[in-house]
Order: structure tokens, then sequence, then C-alpha cells
């Protein structure tokens, strides 16, 4: 995991901004904690992205794309803007919804734009996450998107070295299966394959989105 400088009012800017571990399941307590360091951001837009006083790294992660081949992101993405989330496809809330936001502002970018963008979907829940069961909730969002699937430790470990959390899933005594992760989506520049800029769960709308996106694509900042 890499070491980033936190101050006290970042993180409580963070906090704010819902970097919390979102457990998601029907009837869902929230069954986990989050235990990585925040973000440390430079600011906090009033409505949009947070800027990344220390932007991180791609994830060095190899795994199994909805097509059953091996997918190596920092390679199939390099120099290409790009917009990564970890989620699960059971998800009933949080998932769905902030995968349709960045379907409908993709939408509605001219077409070279939408060419060069790359939204890749990680899996949470590999157990039940198959590429085949990937591909079928994708293309309910957007063909075009990237589904990732593999083994948890190595998904987990590529989730904590860009600041988000997850955690296994598991079973309550109900039956409903509640998996744990958390709900930023990042933005890596084309520059420089850094993201620079952070979205969550209340700055993620596809109005917000669609404003930012034409920057983002081009490297710069919102």
């Amino acid at each position: 995991m890499r070491t980033m400088r936190t101050t006290a009012a970042a993180a409580a800017l963070v906090a704010a901004a819902g970097l919390a571990l979102a457990g998601c399941g029907s009837g869902d307590d929230g069954g986990g904690s989050a235990t990585d360091k925040p973000a440390t951001v430079e600011k906090q837009q009033h409505k949009g992205g947070t800027v990344l006083d220390q932007p991180f790294d791609k994830p060095d992660l190899t795994l199994t794309d909805t097509h059953g081949k091996s997918y190596d992101l920092i390679e199939k993405t390099k120099g290409r803007p790009t917009l990564l989330y970890f989620g699960y496809t059971h998800c009933p809330d949080i998932c769905p919804l902030t995968m349709s936001n960045i379907s409908v502002a993709k939408s509605k970018l001219p077409e070279e734009q939408q060419k060069k963008l790359r939204v890749v979907f990680v899996t949470s829940d590999p157990e039940r996450d198959t590429p085949k069961e990937l591909r079928k909730w994708l293309d309910g969002q957007d063909p075009s998107f990237i589904g990732l699937t593999g083994d948890f430790d190595t998904i987990q470990a590529g989730a904590r070295s860009v600041g988000v959390s997850i955690a296994p899933s598991y079973k309550k005594k109900n039956g409903d299966v509640v998996s744990t992760h958390g709900a930023q989506v990042l933005a890596f520049s084309p520059e420089d394959d850094k993201a620079h800029v952070l979205y969550t769960e209340g700055n993620s709308g596809p109005d917000i989105l669609e404003k930012d996106l034409p920057e983002l694509i081009e490297g710069k900042n919102p």
C-alpha cells in the first residue's frame, strides 16, 4: 500500500465526502469498517470531484475480463483517460446507480471523446461475479464498459493501493449476502496514468460527470 500524507483537516474533509465503506445487501447493516488511510486532498470542489494532493498510481492488476482473457490494467489502459470503480453486480443501489451515471454522462460526449474513455468495473465479489455475469450486467449499462474479476486477495490489494477498502462478501443469518466496498470512482489522466481526481457517491451525478469528463479526457483537472 502506498504511504500518503494525511492531515486532520483533509481526513475530515474526505470523511465528509463519503469515503467510508458502503455495505450493500438487502437489509444490510454495514458489516465492515474502513481500515485504510483516506486519500489526502488538495481541495474539494463545491460540486464534482475531489482533486488529490498526492495522485494515485494505477493499480498493478492483472485479472480476467468478460471474455475470459487476461487483462493487464496498466498496459491495457496506458495513455487512456480511465474511470475505475470497485463494486459488484448484485449490489441493490450504489453500484448500478454509479455506473448508470457514468453511462449517461458518457453518452452525452462527442463520439471521438467516447472512444478515448475507458471505464473499468472491478468486482468486489468475484465468487459470484463470473465473466459471464459481469458482461451481462455491464451490457445493461454500456457495452463498452470493461469488467474484471479474479482472485479476491489480488483485487483487495489493488483496491487498497488507491485508497479503496473492500471486504469479503458474507452471508447473514437471513440468507442475504453482503459485500462491503468503497464507493469512489477514480479518474486516471492520460497524461501520466495517475488518478488526480476521485468522485464519491454524492458527487458523481450524470450532470457533474458530463461537465467534468471532457477535461478529464484531455488530461486536465476539472
